[in-house]
């Protein structure tokens, strides 16, 4: 791959670009580190961004550092939060981990990982060493930190915890002695940290390199918080779908990073865009394909296209509807909620106000209709939920 494209393409910033060129051309195996805390089970497709960016180097011969963040997941980012994170058990943490294991190997290769996790180097910290790493920064630098500064300004609640979890990613690079850090913008803080005490303790200080954060379902950064993500898990239809759902503005930014399609042809994509000269949803509609494609498998994303032709352009019903079963009559709002279409009577019946439930395609046009037991009719709710009342 052309240089250029190496450090541009899908990315928001590098730090410092001509240092990094330097190494680059020096053809010295680079070690290249990026963290994940485990959360949640599920990593989604904004984490794909920077995975994909770490293949290709891996495709050029460095060696990629995943670290598992063991304990900073205990903590929680404090980047972009209002509040303070509920604090995670190191069970809930490790039981997260596993399932992260399998989805970091559906991007990159297994056998050019290594795989490390904090807990190697923080399950033997002292307290020596924890007042030497929190004496190398000041408070004034912490509050460098947007989210820090903001919360401050406040009078928010803003623990000694949470200034510490900058300090700790940034030792897991002097851990590995990395010489490139990946992550979101929304890290630059964290891992410019990093490169600050690599300096101080007379390293190398590692390069930076920030990808962008890609808009979810709600044009918000997509975020496990925000549950607006698409999860590298999902089932293929309903991967494809939500691909679908996003906005066509997020067109030319998923191409360029979450494909492989030339940015040559990316510019024209842009272009017709910006013209009308084409129709969004075909583009949105490839961009589903190739992600789908990507974590699942080409046949996969073939049969999920079909079935969201049927569904949603077609208006044909879902190859496969969930049955749900009555053994007396039962009034809409009850069965809404029985059959999962709803969380609850209140929410069923703001959705039958909004026009949003159909049986057999007839909207609900109140709360007094009782379904049947065996009737067979089927309840939707908005495009993609449905029941069959068996």
């Amino acid at each position: 791959m052309e240089m250029n494209e190496l450090l541009r393409r899908g990315v928001a910033e590098v730090i410092v670009e001509a240092e990094l060129r330097q190494r680059l051309a020096a053809g010295k195996p680079l070690r290249l580190k990026q963290g994940f805390d485990p959360t949640k089970p599920d990593m989604h497709i904004g984490h794909a961004v920077g995975l994909r960016k770490l293949r290709t180097f891996q495709e050029l011969g460095h060696q990629v550092v995943l670290i598992v963040g063991d304990w900073t997941a205990q903590i929680g980012d404090p980047s972009g939060r209002d509040e303070t994170r509920t604090r995670l058990t190191a069970e809930e943490v490790r039981a997260n981990a596993e399932t992260y294991m399998e989805q970091f190997f559906r991007v990159v290769d297994r056998q050019r990982t290594e795989v490390r996790w904090q807990s190697e180097w923080f399950g033997t910290f002292t307290l020596e060493n924890a007042l030497d790493l929190a004496g190398r920064f000041t408070l004034a630098q912490m509050l460098a930190h947007e989210t820090f500064r903001r919360r401050y300004d406040a009078g928010a609640p803003l623990t000694i915890l949470e200034l510490m979890y900058p300090m700790l990613q940034a030792y897991d690079s002097v851990a590995i002695n990395a010489d490139v850090e990946f992550g979101g913008t929304d890290q630059k803080f964290n891992i410019l940290a990093g490169r600050e005490l690599m300096a101080q303790l007379g390293m190398t200080p590692q390069q930076v390199f920030l990808m962008p954060l890609i808009p979810g379902t709600d044009g918000r950064k997509m975020s496990k918080s925000f549950l607006n993500t698409v999860d590298i898990r999902m089932p293929p239809a309903e991967m494809f779908g939500r691909v679908m759902s996003m906005t066509d503005e997020v067109l030319p930014l998923y191409f360029e990073v979450l494909t492989d399609v030339p940015m040559a042809e990316i510019d024209e994509i842009r272009r017709a865009l910006a013209e009308g000269s084409v129709n969004p949803r075909d583009l949105k509609m490839r961009v589903a394909r190739e992600v789908v494609a990507q974590f699942h498998s080409p046949d996969d994303a073939r049969a999920a296209e079909e079935a969201f032709v049927r569904q949603f352009v077609n208006r044909e019903l879902p190859a496969e509807i969930p049955e749900h079963a009555l053994a007396a009559p039962a009034p809409i709002v009850d069965v809404l909620v029985a059959a999962g279409l709803a969380t609850s009577r209140s929410e069923a019946r703001r959705l039958i106000d909004g026009g949003g439930v159909r049986v057999d395609g007839e909207r609900v046009q109140g709360y007094e209709l009782l379904l049947q037991p065996g009737a067979g009719v089927v309840v939707q709710v908005g495009r993609r939920k449905f029941a069959r009342v068996v």
